[in-house]
């Protein structure tokens, strides 16, 4: 009976075991709008991005070191990355075993990670960044763009992947080095603070450093011949703005205003959240603008034009410093909530409109956005911000709309409230992650008002235009 009983031990012991040998973390870390991206099983805390690009600008080689903590035990793990070719990875030094399926890395270590462990990972890989997994050009969203006289990154909301090994979702926020090679010639502008430039046969290299936390999306690398410009706001913050050496004196003036807004915005925002601001312009039109963390991307017509369809350059300009507060700061935990991102930068607009010309301005705006919603005929599935179609995830609703729902929001519960709400908003959330929900329940908190709920509810996440009867504006809610 005791050597049954021993037997049955072992038995157990070997299960318990196998069972752990075989967690392997999730390919995906969740989110239903894009569950390709991001990984479970891991934390990233820190990337160290090693790139040596060719003379051509075409291809790199490249080296990733990822610092990270295991939340569970780990026989296997993921990594987002499409295309190019990996060619080594370790782990904690020890070489690992990997494969790859579609957009899936995935590593096997030479032993299991255990729950609460941390780790380095180091991969090494070549290629043409920019194009899949059959080397066809990915375009934008492979992340990695070479135009005819440069690169420029521009990774929302999948590009991340198309330019290095990573955990491509906003909920794994972490910080940043980049070490980026060139030819002699070039500039290099990336996210943070530029620490370290020096020349070796004929290369500059340029070290980079974003010590805030950062989504992957908004990491950037920009190659080109750039002249910089400095400034600094009022309260104290850098700026360092890289055009295109043509167009330097035009783009200074086009910019004039940045340290005017950060000082703006710090009065009804909070503190600006990072160490320092600015832009880079590529040498090319875009068409877009990205909100890159500390060093927001835009094309050459934001140089050339003097607007994009109906907004002024300037309102651009603003929109996407905003978006250092809403979306970089404060980061969402979803995408369907794209809304918190884009609803709050068009309303940055509107107040930056209310901070040049008043009250008066706000209101012919409003009318105009509200007007041109309700003329528009969106398709019911686009009509709700909060719940935009995944197919069409960046639509005029989410922008239009999702600002106007935060003009009513401040019609109903006053401008005393309304800003509080606001600058806690990115206090509270700051650095982290969050929902539309964690929004409406602070809303509720700070104003005491329970009718925010249907409020929201009604401007989010139904079709029908709910009215604005203190602007007398009627949509076609019942």
């Amino acid at each position: 009976m005791r050597n049954v009983t021993a037997a049955l031990l072992i038995l157990v012991i070997l299960t318990v075991g196998v069972a752990w040998a075989q967690e392997a973390g999730d390919p995906s870390i969740g989110d239903d709008f894009y569950p390709w991206l991001g990984n479970g099983g891991y934390d990233v805390a820190h990337y160290l991005i090693d790139l040596d690009v060719s003379d051509d600008l075409i291809s790199l080689d490249g080296f990733v070191e990822i610092e990270a903590t295991a939340t569970q035990d780990l026989s296997s793990f993921n990594l987002d990355f499409v295309g190019m070719t990996v060619d080594s990875i370790t782990l904690n030094g020890v070489e690992a075993t990997f494969e790859r399926t579609g957009g899936e890395l995935t590593i096997t270590p030479a032993e299991a990670l255990a729950e609460g462990e941390a780790f380095t990972l180091r991969v090494a890989y070549y290629g043409v960044p920019g194009e899949d997994d059959d080397g066809r050009a990915l375009d934008f969203s492979g992340g990695w763009y070479t135009y005819e006289t440069g690169v420029l990154v521009a990774g929302e909301p999948d590009g991340a992947r198309g330019w290095f090994p990573c955990n491509d979702h906003p909920l794994d926020k972490a910080t940043f080095s980049f070490k980026i090679s060139v030819p002699a010639g070039y500039e290099v502008a990336a996210n943070g603070e530029l620490t370290a430039e020096y020349i070796e046969n004929d290369r500059m290299t340029y070290e980079w450093e974003m010590r805030d936390v950062m989504a992957t999306y908004l990491a950037t690398v920009n190659i080109q011949d750039f002249e910089v410009r400095t400034d600094e706001s009022v309260g104290g913050v850098p700026i360092r703005n890289y055009f295109p050496a043509a167009l330097a004196d035009d783009g200074e003036a086009t910019f004039a205003r940045q340290a005017e807004m950060i000082d703006f915005f710090e009065t009804v925002f909070g503190e600006y959240p990072f160490e320092m601001y600015g832009v880079v312009v590529a040498d090319t039109e875009l068409g877009f603008a990205l909100e890159t963390q500390t060093m927001t991307l835009f094309g050459s017509d934001v140089i050339t034009s003097k607007s994009w369809g109906d907004t002024s350059n300037e309102s651009v300009i603003a929109h996407e410093l905003a978006h250092q507060w809403f979306g970089n700061k404060v980061s969402l935990a979803t995408w369907r909530d794209l809304w918190l991102n884009e609803g709050f930068a068009t309303y940055a607009q509107i107040l930056w409109d209310e901070y040049n010309d008043g009250r008066a301005e706000v209101n012919r705006v409003v009318k105009l956005y509200y007007t041109s919603l309700k003329s528009s005929a969106i398709p019911p599935e686009m009509a709700a911000p909060g719940n935009p179609p995944e197919s069409y995830l960046f639509n005029q609703s989410v922008y239009v709309r999702g600002a106007l729902t935060l003009h009513a929001l401040r019609l109903q519960v006053g401008d005393e409230a309304f800003f509080k709400i606001l600058r806690e908003w990115t206090q509270r959330y700051g650095y982290t992650n969050a929902t539309t929900q964690n929004l409406i329940d602070l809303a509720v908190e700070i104003s005491g008002d329970e009718g925010v709920r249907d409020l929201m509810d009604a401007w989010l996440y139904q079709v029908a235009l709910p009215d604005i009867p203190q602007m007398q504006l009627f949509g076609d809610a019942p």
